[in-house]
């Protein structure tokens, strides 16, 4: 799979939030707070899973259905992988 511009643009504001939250603790801030920008953190990436997942899910169709093949293990194998990352 090539990973897009997109994809990376979201694991690079994970990744701020998570520097963001980092901060937050050295400066003591409430528990609250911090809880919050992990709850953040923890739905981006979820997206950012659903949205590989997604990508990946139909160029496998497409190229299943190109070459004549049946594409219900291409998606159970995506269901799979959504299950697993919970």
């Amino acid at each position: 799979m090539k990973y897009d511009d997109d994809v990376k643009r979201r694991l690079k504001r994970i990744e701020g939030q998570v520097r963001g939250v980092l901060n937050m603790m050295e400066e003591n801030k409430d528990c609250k707070d911090v809880v919050a920008q992990i709850s953040a953190i923890r739905s981006a990436a979820d997206k950012a899973i659903a949205y590989i997942v997604a990508v990946n899910l139909e160029q496998c169709l497409i190229e299943q259905m190109e070459q004549g093949q049946q594409t219900g293990q291409v998606v159970k194998q995506a269901v799979d992988l959504l299950i697993k990352s919970r």
